[in-house]
């Protein structure tokens, strides 16, 4: 079994209205320094099988028609290491 990360952001060039949000509240909060945020999605696939080259480009193929509008979104495929405890931190401990 095999993990897979699918994230997707807008392009550069679309307007990000919640990831301004989030900057404008930063400061607000507390948090200063952060010159920019842009707010993107995050998918995480659980292969049935190897992460080999046919299963990735089947990956890309379902990023590309349904996970991302790839006309204002640009994405990234990569996989990740299963056996690693997960990272909780900042999550509050819970994932």
């Amino acid at each position: 079994m095999a993990r897979v990360v699918i994230d997707v952001m807008l392009k550069p060039e679309i307007l990000d209205p919640q990831g301004q949000a989030v900057q404008r509240a930063l400061p607000r909060l507390g948090f200063d320094g952060v010159a920019d945020v842009r707010q993107g999605k995050r998918f995480e696939l659980e292969l049935e099988g190897p992460a080999d080259e046919a299963a990735l480009a089947r990956v890309r193929e379902m990023a590309e028609t349904f996970l991302a509008n790839t006309v204002i979104e640009d994405f990234t495929v990569r996989v990740e290491e299963s056996t690693a405890p997960a990272d909780t931190a900042g999550t509050g401990g819970t994932r």
